[in-house]
């Protein structure tokens, strides 16, 4: 009984917010390390060198303990500075996407410049992911701040529209995908917050009209350099959408692993083709999952991120705050979007992306933008449960004064 209560003393000192939601992050991160440790034979391979499958291991628990500890002291955080933090860290999105952009990198034949890369501590960032979760904030701070005021396309063009297209448009070039899940889940976050239905369908036909001239110009007056993402992304879905059409080699890979993987799977670590999947540690490594522990291993981890999405929806229907609910949806249905993408690519839904498995695949900037804003999610509830709290212990000592006047 001591050590329960020293437990309980524990989390509610240091643990802020919906216990839950801990729970489901905790899991996923420890789960995690079986499919990393087992994908990571095809790196091993790929990239040969002095590494080894125990060192992307132990690079892969570095990633995650620093994402924890992002988590940690971001539950802490007050919503409001969030709320000023959109403002100021817009400009510095610009700057940075533009930098990213104009680099013009290039990795085996094809165009890199989504990686920003630091010399001095050499480190590389994607700065789409930044970019994302900054837009996130800023749109539910403007919907916030607009609540009772009448929004329509023309007064919220400069102020919400030209920044959203202008931020997507700079990621669009180099990563089309992560654009296309950003722009479906601004579009969700506008409808949510009350931007009227016309001006959401006008949304979505300019980003469906901006991207169409991009691409028609690239293809027609551009030429067929490989360093050009278009031309891949037009042989993909050309792929995705012709049957007949023989199918690329990843999603070969993939569902043969799916098949092999039958209901209950073949065991931890015993993927025969995580040495011949490419990406099995990160876009496709929910393959080797269904390979190595069979369909009901795969329906228990989207049932893991489905329950997560139900506490993000109960955490922002109980919040108070107007800011808060928006706040937590918008950083919190881009995660599961990501996940359900990254879920449907592999088993053949949707065309070949560059999207992870959210805390499940090896990386460094998108688990750790997943890290945060899962930590802006938590400081957000915490105002649930203090709420709570401070309502028990009201209530608990007006009995107590009842009982002693009585």
């Amino acid at each position: 009984m001591k050590e329960y209560e020293k437990n309980r003393d524990f989390f509610n000192s240091y643990l802020k917010g919906d216990r839950y939601l801990w729970a489901f992050i905790s899991l996923l991160a420890i789960f995690s390390f079986l499919p990393v440790y087992s994908a990571s034979t095809n790196l091993v391979t790929t990239y040969g060198g002095t590494n080894t499958v125990f060192s992307y291991l132990f690079k892969h628990a570095l990633f995650l303990l620093v994402g924890f500890c992002i988590l940690f002291f971001t539950q802490f955080i007050d919503y409001k500075y969030f709320y000023r933090m959109s403002i100021f860290s817009m400009p510095v999105v610009f700057i940075l996407l533009v930098f990213t952009i104009s680099q013009e990198k290039e990795l085996d034949g094809v165009n890199a410049s989504r990686w920003l890369h630091i010399p001095i501590i050499n480190i590389s960032f994607q700065t789409s992911s930044i970019a994302g979760l900054v837009l996130f904030i800023y749109c539910a701070r403007y919907l916030a701040k607009k609540k009772t005021e009448r929004i329509n396309f023309i007064n919220s063009f400069f102020s919400l529209l030209f920044p959203m297209f202008f931020i997507i448009g700079l990621i669009f070039p180099a990563n089309g995908s992560t654009a296309v899940i950003v722009f479906i889940s601004v579009l969700i976050l506008l409808f949510i917050g009350g931007y009227p239905l016309t001006g959401v369908m006008g949304v979505l036909l300019m980003g469906i009209l901006f991207a169409g001239i991009y691409i028609y110009s690239v293809i027609k007056w551009g030429d067929k350099n490989p360093m050009n993402r278009v031309y891949t992304w037009k042989s993909r879905i050309e792929k995705f959408l012709d049957h007949e059409s023989e199918e690329s080699y990843q999603m070969k890979q993939s569902k043969t692993a799916i098949v092999l993987g039958k209901k209950f799977g073949r065991g931890p670590g015993k993927s025969v083709l995580k040495a011949f999947l490419p990406q099995s540690s990160s876009d496709f490594i929910y393959a080797i999952i269904i390979e190595e522990y069979g369909s009901v291993g795969g329906i228990i981890l989207l049932f893991i991120y489905l329950l997560i999405l139900l506490r993000i929806m109960v955490i922002a229907t109980k919040v108070k705050n107007y800011f808060c609910s928006l706040l937590v949806l918008a950083v919190g249905f881009p995660i599961i979007n990501q996940a359900l993408i990254n879920m449907g690519i592999a088993v053949g839904l949707f065309p070949v992306t560059g999207q992870t498995l959210p805390l499940i695949s090896a990386g460094g900037t998108s688990m750790w933008v997943t890290f945060f804003s899962f930590g802006i999610i938590l400081s957000v509830s915490r105002i649930i449960y203090e709420d709570s709290t401070h309502t028990n212990n009201l209530v608990n000592k007006t009995n107590y004064n009842n009982y002693n006047s009585s």
